[in-house]
């Protein structure tokens, strides 16, 4: 038994009607009014009270009422004092009854305290409150003392039955709140890490379509800086204006397909990468056997491949650029090469650096993944290999 067992409470849960069923709380209704009027009916019916001694007989009736009704509720709130002062009260009510002649519901009324005693205080109190009760009822008992002992013991045990009852329902209802919460929290955590993974597409969708943009802005601002006759250099301009329109095309496209991808309606990465690597010139190459990946290691592929070929366009225009889809057993892998192009070899060392590919860096290592970027004898390659 641990330590504090004998001045602990009662679990709240036990000491209240959580977790009971219908049928219980009905029964225990009918327990409550089949006593009443068996009180009632044993103290009254007879014809033994008239006059001061009826009145005085519903006085100590009434009184008894009230005092169970405000024990309930000082155990369920654990304010002992209160609670013992209210048990004292029962306690004179029954010896009232005693004293107006009503040896039964007096007797009825010690069985009951000392049984309400055990289930609902702490032992400590509950002991010494149920043995003073109990010591009562075997002072007024008229049968043996064989059979009062017996009743006494029985009536004890009884409530500390009661008691392990009502503690057991008691340690339900809690796990049961436990559970509920656990619940709660771990549906809020699912619904903060899914709301962190939609803004993690559309920002890295975004990133890339804006940063496409920026390049020709650019290239159209530099031709309207220089350009004496605007006509002249008209065909560019358009031209620039077009990419930048084909670019927030891209983007709005790219943000449906990755709030598509968390939903599970995502097209295979291979057909994502053909058609990509149409559009930019690049040749593709799938190495494995292709296979259905997750929307994570999917999505991450998919962003890779783009940033990698957005930054070939930047900083490295015109490069032959080859790229690699290849299945792992448990993984799987993206090389993106380019052949250095016309760019200059310090843009490309400081492309390994940029913002995107730091980003995508990052969405590989939350994912169990690496990517490495960086010049090499041919030109700048990216590496990604992820769980899959």
């Amino acid at each position: 038994m641990p330590p504090n067992a004998w001045t602990s409470w009662p679990l709240r849960e036990s000491l209240s009607r959580a977790g009971l069923s219908e049928t219980r709380l009905w029964l225990g209704r009918g327990t409550r009014v089949a006593v009443v009027a068996g009180l009632l009916w044993s103290t009254f019916a007879g014809g033994t009270f008239s006059g001061w001694g009826l009145a005085a007989a519903a006085a100590v009736l009434l009184v008894t009422m009230l005092a169970f009704w405000g024990l309930f509720r000082m155990t369920l709130e654990r304010r002992l004092w209160p609670a013992l002062a209210l048990y004292a009260v029962l306690e004179a009510a029954a010896l009232g009854f005693l004293l107006v002649g009503a040896r039964l519901p007096a007797t009825v009324l010690w069985c009951a305290c000392a049984m309400t005693a055990i289930e609902r205080l702490p032992l400590v109190a509950a002991v010494p409150c149920s043995a003073a009760a109990l010591g009562a009822f075997a002072v007024v008992n008229n049968d043996s003392w064989l059979t009062t002992t017996v009743t006494a013991t029985g009536l004890a045990l009884a409530g500390y039955v009661v008691r392990l009852d009502a503690e057991a329902r008691g340690n339900a209802q809690r796990l049961l709140a436990q559970e509920r919460a656990a619940r709660k929290a771990e549906a809020e955590t699912a619904a903060l890490a899914e709301r962190g993974r939609i803004a993690r597409e559309i920002h890295d969708v975004l990133a890339h379509s804006l940063s496409a943009q920026l390049v020709h802005l650019e290239a159209a601002r530099q031709l309207i800086q220089r350009s004496a006759d605007l006509e002249a250099d008209r065909e560019q301009l358009l031209e620039r204006v077009v990419a930048c329109r084909g670019m927030a095309r891209e983007g709005l496209d790219g943000t449906r397909e990755a709030l598509s991808a968390l939903r599970g309606e995502m097209v295979p990465v291979e057909d994502f990468l053909r058609r990509l690597t149409a559009t930019e010139g690049a040749q593709l190459d799938v190495v494995g056997a292709p296979r259905i990946l997750p929307a994570e290691a999917g999505l991450a592929v998919r962003r890779v491949a783009q940033e990698a070929l957005t930054n070939v366009r930047k900083h490295a225009p015109g490069a032959h650029v080859s790229v690699w889809l290849e299945y792992f057993e448990g993984e799987v892998g993206l090389v993106v090469r380019d052949s250095g192009g016309r760019g200059r070899p310090g843009e490309l060392a400081r492309s390994g650096s940029g913002y995107g590919l730091l980003g995508m860096r990052e969405r590989a290592e939350l994912l169990g993944g690496t990517l490495e970027s960086g010049p090499d004898e041919e030109g700048f390659v990216v590496r990604l290999r992820v769980p899959a």
